[in-house]
């Protein structure tokens, strides 16, 4: 009898094991990165700039065809202030369950403005340090790498060239309120419109919200986006304002790409980004990358900022 459970229990162990998959995936960098008048007393201008990314993956699919999946992510990188390396750390866990052309996921999320197409367009630089968004203020739901991350939920429904997303999460950043984004997104040939609304419930305050409308599109070797939106933050006059941005690339070769992008608001105190990139690539999943550019917070002097150095994707 106990040689029967002993069989048993290894059968169902086993068949566990073959109806799952569990995969790994991600990048490492490394390179030399620039920033003018670092704020850490001491600290050089320019500094060794790293990331090794780990994503750990695991999945599993009923009979009936759900899938249902989970990632957890493993990630290292230096102090960008700084210069000094963290220590690797993982983050929250995400959760999804897929059928059809609907998925839903739940835990460490990232929210239905941080997953809007077009969002965050060409961000040149090794380290994606300039951006169309610099002009946003709005805190919305987002994924995080490193932490935690808020225990929200994401849903997101897609029918042929259209797509429809929601996400909540309770009290974000210890707040007494409940903060939810929606996103609709539609591909008509070589161009996707996206268009956004979230807002925050900040109890007592005045509440927080944001629209935003996103485009981008491709013709040959050239990509481009295009960002612009409206937001109130709560009583903070500086930050509620118009935000637009643009981003570019153009494939020189087969090998090269030229990226570019630029974001301000209407805001007092608004971050101005704008700054040109370049990627090689060196096949086999490896490209040198570099940037330079200048970030400018309302009316501040600007900052100048540069990078160069390797990715390798594995």
């Amino acid at each position: 009898m106990k040689k029967i459970l002993f069989a048993s229990t290894a059968l169902v162990a086993t068949a566990g094991v073959a109806a799952a998959d569990v995969s790994f995936g991600g990048y490492g960098r490394f390179g030399i990165g620039y920033v003018e008048d670092r704020t850490v007393g001491g600290t050089s201008d320019t500094v060794i700039v790293s990331r090794f990314r780990l994503n750990i993956d695991g999945s599993a699919e009923t009979d009936a065809g759900v899938k249902f999946s989970a990632r957890v992510r493993l990630q290292a990188d230096e102090d960008a202030a700084s210069g000094e390396a963290n220590a690797a750390g993982l983050n929250g866990a995400r959760f999804s369950v897929e059928y059809g052309g609907l998925r839903v996921d739940v835990g460490n999320v990232a929210g239905a403005i941080d997953n809007l197409p077009n969002y965050y367009g060409n961000e040149p630089g090794l380290e994606n340090f300039v951006g169309q968004y610099s002009g946003v203020d709005y805190g919305f739901l987002g994924y995080s790498s490193g932490g935690a991350g808020s225990n929200g939920v994401y849903a997101r429904y897609a029918v042929g060239d259209f797509a429809v997303a929601a996400s909540y999460d309770q009290a974000p950043n210890g707040g007494d309120g409940d903060r939810f984004d929606i996103h609709a997104a539609y591909t008509f040939g070589n161009i996707t419109a996206a268009l956004a609304y979230g807002e925050t419930d900040n109890g007592a305050a005045e509440d927080d919200d944001i629209v935003v409308l996103s485009l981008g599109g491709s013709w040959g070797a050239f990509s481009g986006t295009l960002l612009v939106g409206d937001e109130t933050i709560g009583g903070n006059v500086a930050a509620s304002d118009t935000f637009y941005g643009v981003s570019a690339a153009y494939d020189v070769s087969s090998a090269t790409t030229l990226t570019f992008a630029y974001g301000d608001g209407s805001g007092d105190a608004d971050t101005r980004n704008v700054g040109l990139g370049v990627i090689h690539d060196l096949g086999g999943g490896v490209s040198l990358r570099g940037g330079i550019g200048e970030s400018k917070a309302g009316n501040a002097d600007g900052q100048m900022r540069a990078d160069f150095g390797a990715q390798f994707s594995f």
